[in-house]
């Protein structure tokens, strides 16, 4: 299994959103984040004063899904999430161990569905 961590610009989590539900993945977990890498923030003016924004507002995805799975959803989340400007996100994929439902107890690809 493989655990999915994607930053992108906020306003692109619905096309994200959908994407996968069009793929057959449905379950995630979506976080409001601040950060920043090449872009290094921006200069706004509020009430005439001039102030640096050094994270930018970004939304986090995590998705963990089966390694046949992977490929796909990461298809969708880039055809989705891109503008082809700078501060579009990244896509992190790592390995996932064990994963238990709580309220069942069912393990792995079980727990996922």
């Amino acid at each position: 299994m493989k655990k999915i961590t994607v930053i992108i610009k906020p306003f692109k989590l619905d096309d994200v959103k959908d994407a996968l539900l069009e793929v057959g993945i449905s379950g995630m977990t979506v976080s409001e984040v601040r950060g920043h890498g090449r872009q290094k923030g921006h200069t706004e003016l509020y009430r005439g004063a001039e102030y640096n924004v050094d994270f930018v507002p970004k939304t986090e995805i995590s998705i963990v899904v089966s390694e046949s799975q992977m490929d796909t959803a990461i298809q969708a989340i880039l055809s989705s999430a891109r503008t082809d400007k700078i501060g579009d996100g990244k896509i992190f994929v790592t390995d996932v161990e064990r994963v238990i439902r709580i309220r069942t107890g069912e393990e792995d690809a079980d727990a996922l569905s």
